[in-house]
């Protein structure tokens, strides 16, 4: 992979998402609020096993006011565009956003529509609490994406820290994590530290991984 090379990735960010309270008196809020990103917070694993564990962590530094209003960003539900519920284009519309110590916050007003309608009801219910969103970076490049593992009780914890965010996309109201515990999610940030050139098989891959973790465990 090449270290210039953009990718594209979600991450959930759990619980803080509400109804904010109407400002009129006896008029029921529409108005949807939370945290879409929060800062220096690991996440939970991307992966799992009995040896090897990764975390992400999206640093204070990582997004500025700048790239927020250069990105079109959606709100979506459950991570399907064709469900949208706001947008803000080039910092303008109907998806209002800013960015605080304890990371970056939104409020919309949920649309008078089968989407909107049902974003607010699961929101009031409790059942969508969480959010994710969308953002691409330099994986591969050492000054976007730091890294760093300890190992406890023979289980090497491996932390990758993005520094540099390169775009926004979307943020979606979800009740699970846009992440999975999946092969292809570990070969995305495995990869990144071989920098191979050429195509893996699924048993190479599986080699590297092998290999990162025998690494880890000398270094340290």
């Amino acid at each position: 992979m090449e270290e210039n090379q953009i990718i594209t990735r979600s991450l959930f960010t759990p619980g803080g998402v509400h109804i904010r309270e109407a400002q009129e008196e006896g008029k029921e809020s529409r108005t949807i609020a939370g945290y879409a990103i929060l800062f220096d917070t690991p996440s939970r694993a991307l992966y799992k096993d009995d040896e090897y564990e990764m975390y992400e962590i999206i640093s204070r530094n990582a997004i500025t006011q700048d790239i927020l209003d250069a990105s079109d960003i959606k709100m979506t539900l459950f991570h399907f565009n064709s469900m949208l519920l706001a947008r803000s284009k080039s910092g303008k519309g109907t998806l209002t956003y800013g960015i605080d110590a304890k990371g970056i916050y939104f409020e919309f007003e949920a649309p008078h529509t089968m989407e909107g309608d049902k974003a607010l009801e699961l929101v009031k219910r409790g059942d969508l609490d969480g959010c994710s969103f969308q953002f691409s970076t330099k994986y591969y490049d050492l000054s976007y994406v730091s890294r760093s593992s300890v190992t406890e009780n023979g289980v090497v914890k491996e932390t990758f820290v993005v520094e540099k965010i390169t775009g926004l996309y979307d943020f979606t109201l979800t009740a699970n994590p846009a992440y999975v515990e999946t092969s292809c999610e570990v070969r995305d940030l495995v990869d990144g530290l071989k920098s191979p050139k050429v195509k893996e098989t699924p048993k190479e891959v599986l080699a590297q991984i092998s290999e990162m973790r025998r690494e880890a465990k000398i270094k340290l």
